[in-house]
């Protein structure tokens, strides 16, 4: 597949396209839960953070949308940003349907859409590669009931058709105004990678973060005892692979922080009193996409 041509166009936008499924907010099966279970849930400290970042995801796409000439890619953005509108929609049902502590979003202005659609694409990648891991753990404590999680599934999916379409739009961009291929094609993606790097030696020391920073681990610590940073890694690079295995294999998908993370993993074999567990086919592998 030729990067960047018309061919690789059509095809990133129809797997977006086809990936998409129609549902109501208020028509899932929402249940109800009990003391300990809300207890859970109203203890976790990064609701306001998480609507405050879908909130803001869908119109600032939507203003990327309106700028782009190509039809079929600014409709494919158009549907992203429907798709993070109804993400904060779910979220904020979520927060008062359980009655979950947050505070009011704060209205953001931004000045340059795309430069910013950048910006969250590439903390996407980081976000949901860490959302994968997290959300495979909290399933497997069975803390809340099943349903709730068959809730949350879809944004799993939806995030996982977010970042590949993003690497593939990125790279499509890069292509149409005469860049090179590579790992850092662009600045930014330099600058978000160095953040990618910060952010899991953040997780392997456990230093501290503000709300949302340290989604990774103060979510996990809810759902399973004795955390370390080799059960999250791995539960990481096993959903990541795992949910963006179905994907066409001529598309582009994000390889640069699980690359990361498979390294972050053999480190900790040196660690003192390390116990190794199975490590994912692949984990630890040099990335052969371009992104």
């Amino acid at each position: 597949m030729d990067i960047g041509s018309e061919a690789h166009k059509e095809l990133f936008v129809q797997a977006f396209f086809d990936a998409h499924h129609r549902y109501a907010v208020k028509d899932l099966p929402w249940p109800d839960l009990d003391g300990e279970e809300l207890a859970l849930l109203r203890g976790l400290p990064f609701w306001t953070h998480a609507l405050e970042f879908e909130s803001a995801a869908g119109p600032m796409i939507q203003s990327v949308a309106e700028g782009i000439p190509d039809k079929r890619i600014r409709e494919a953005l158009e549907l992203q940003a429907f798709e993070e509108s109804r993400h904060a929609e779910l979220v904020e049902f979520m927060i008062h349907r359980y009655e979950l502590p947050y505070e009011e979003p704060r209205p953001e202005v931004v000045q340059n859409p795309l430069r910013e659609f950048i910006h969250f694409g590439f903390e996407e990648c980081l976000d949901s590669f860490g959302g994968f891991g997290l959300f495979a753990l909290a399933r497997e404590s069975k803390l809340l009931p099943d349903p709730v999680f068959e809730i949350f599934d879809n944004v799993m999916r939806e995030e996982a058709n977010h970042i590949v379409f993003f690497i593939n739009w990125f790279a499509h961009h890069q292509a149409q105004q005469g860049a090179g291929l590579g790992w850092l094609r662009h600045p930014r993606g330099l600058w978000h990678y160095g953040y990618a790097v910060t952010q899991l030696s953040g997780l392997v020391s456990g230093d501290d973060s503000e709300e949302g920073a340290d989604f990774l681990a103060t979510g996990a610590q809810a759902f399973v005892d004795d955390l370390n940073p080799r059960v999250v890694i791995e539960a990481c690079l096993r959903e990541n692979e795992r949910r963006l295995a179905h994907f066409d294999r001529r598309l582009l998908v994000p390889r640069f922080v699980p690359a990361l993370a498979g390294v972050a993993l053999s480190a900790l074999r040196l660690w003192p009193g390390w116990r190794g567990a199975a490590v994912p086919s692949g984990v630890g592998t040099p990335p052969t996409s371009t992104t």
